[in-house]
């Protein structure tokens, strides 16, 4: 929580309030995303170019978010916290990698998904920044700022519900957006980052999830990331089937199978968290 000290100024005091806290931090690091995503579309022909811009970016809204943490909110960064990340970043990225392959493999079972062909490496390359990017602009947003700020003033099961719906239908903005996909976006996602930050009460573990499955969607199975544009990865691929089951345009994250395998892994999380007490109480039934 945040510490208040006798001789803060008022100016001080009214920066840390929850909403304002929200307005600037929030703000500040979805301003940076926006640049992020111009400069990716810039740089779309160079991948490893676009890399370094995303690396920087990104580095530049950690050193925000950190600051701005330290010395308006007066307390530690715990949520960046270096002790555990690479364990915490690496399952993060083996539970992403997983949840998309394993989704795959069930339409190619349902002869939904075929496998036609492979492409050659460099078409990897276009997924990276895309992914980093959104797992770290996007999880400094949802979970860092809004998700925690949320849940300090109305507890966590308000801010979960608050979180993910914004995170769920900020998706709209994608060229193929649709309210099929916001919602299951919302309910699946939401609900596996929101936990996935409740049960380490750190970043690592949601951040790393992210870029593992919007990597493995994009740059391995050539998939379409949540409306976004589809560029080619590593396989070439034919898709056909209902759209309950493929995503349709949205892509596979408005399926019925992404839709169970992530919710019930978000269960088991929030599981874990409530277990291990990391469940926040609303303000008007005290501090725990």
């Amino acid at each position: 929580m945040i510490e208040s000290l006798p001789n803060e100024s008022v100016l001080l005091r009214i920066a840390q309030f929850p909403l304002v806290r929200l307005i600037v931090l929030g703000g500040m690091l979805f301003w940076l995303m926006a640049v992020v995503n111009t400069l990716k579309l810039e740089f779309a022909d160079t991948p490893l170019l676009s890399l370094a811009v995303v690396l920087a970016m990104g580095a530049l809204a950690f050193a925000i978010y950190y600051l701005f943490v330290r010395f308006v909110e007066r307390r530690p960064v715990s949520e960046l916290a270096l002790p555990r990340m690479g364990r915490e970043f690496g399952t993060g990225l083996l539970i992403g990698i997983g949840l998309y392959t394993a989704c795959v493999l069930i339409l190619m079972v349902l002869g939904i998904y075929r496998i036609d062909g492979l492409n050659p490496w460099h078409y990897m390359l276009p997924a990276v920044p895309m992914a980093v990017s959104t797992g770290i602009f996007e999880e400094l947003v949802f979970r860092g700022a809004l998700f925690r700020i949320v849940e300090e003033a109305l507890g966590s099961w308000i801010s979960l519900l608050v979180s993910s719906f914004v995170f769920g239908f900020m998706h709209l903005l994608n060229p193929e957006g649709t309210v099929m996909g916001a919602v299951f976006i919302s309910i699946e996602a939401g609900l596996l980052l929101a936990a996935a930050y409740m049960v380490t009460r750190r970043l690592w573990l949601s951040i790393g999830f992210h870029m593992g499955w919007n990597y493995t969607q994009s740059g391995i199975f050539s998939g379409i990331v949540s409306g976004g544009d589809s560029d080619p990865g590593l396989f070439r691929n034919t898709i056909d089937g209902p759209v309950v089951l493929t995503g349709g345009s949205f892509g596979l994250e408005s399926s019925l199978i992404a839709f169970l395998l992530c919710t019930t892994t978000g269960v088991v999380l929030l599981i874990l968290a409530v277990r291990r007490g990391h469940v926040v109480p609303p303000f008007w039934q005290g501090k725990r």
